[in-house]
């Protein structure tokens, strides 16, 4: 762990209690003496907090240090995300957020599932826990848009994921990107991207859309 996410990080003293005390004091073995790293994730501030007072269930933490310390990926990259089980999407998550991707949209588009809907708050918890092991200091942000001609209408200069003689680069200068569903978008929906900016991996191989994402985020970040 290389911080804990507290919303009240920065104040002079807080509270740490429940599923935060637990971790700390029964999964991590912190000691009394100690020395506690803390980040609210809402700006790029690291809080150095000592414990004041401890007991079974409660332990109350005394701001020592505080310093700016930014742990940000080095690129951005938007997914557009058309929407899958989110039982893979929860999976993927701490991946995709340890890649460094910046935003993820997730897409109702044709083939997607209309019984699926990810949990917003479910996979702000994933994105805390995956950031207090990687470091990030902020959370990737998360949306959600209800057609692909609406994500489109947004994000014009979008390119797709998708079979192409034309193949996604490492490091190619590739802001925003779509992600098919199982099975892959409609015809009319890959007609409504320029072909020039329809791009592939260079394998003949097809990927599960978790798969992909992972591994175009992998070319364009790392």
């Amino acid at each position: 762990m290389q911080f804990l996410h507290h919303p009240e990080a920065g104040a002079s003293r807080l509270d740490v209690e429940g599923e935060r005390y637990r971790y700390l004091f029964k999964v991590r073995r912190f000691h009394r003496d100690d020395p506690l790293s803390l980040r609210n994730l809402s700006d790029d501030r690291l809080f150095i907090y000592r414990v004041d007072q401890l007991d079974r269930r409660r332990a109350t933490l005394r701001l020592e240090s505080e310093r700016e310390v930014p742990i940000l990926p080095s690129g951005y990259l938007h997914l557009g995300w058309c929407i899958i089980d989110p039982k893979m999407i929860e999976k993927s998550l701490p991946t995709l957020n340890e890649i460094g991707v910046g935003r993820i949209t997730f897409i109702r588009c044709e083939r997607s599932q209309h019984s699926f809907r990810p949990d917003p708050e479910r996979l702000r918890r994933i994105l805390i826990n995956s950031s207090q092991q990687c470091g990030r200091s902020r959370l990737m942000d998360v949306d959600f848009c209800e057609t692909l001609e609406a994500f489109l209408a947004k994000y014009p200069e979008a390119h797709l994921l998708d079979f192409s003689e034309r193949s996604l680069e490492c490091g190619a200068p590739v802001e925003t990107l779509v992600i098919g569903c199982e099975g892959g978008i409609t015809e009319a929906e890959r007609e409504l991207f320029d072909p020039e900016r329809i791009l592939g991996l260079g394998t003949p191989l097809i990927l599960r859309s978790e798969s992909a994402a992972c591994a175009a985020a992998s070319r364009l970040l790392l």
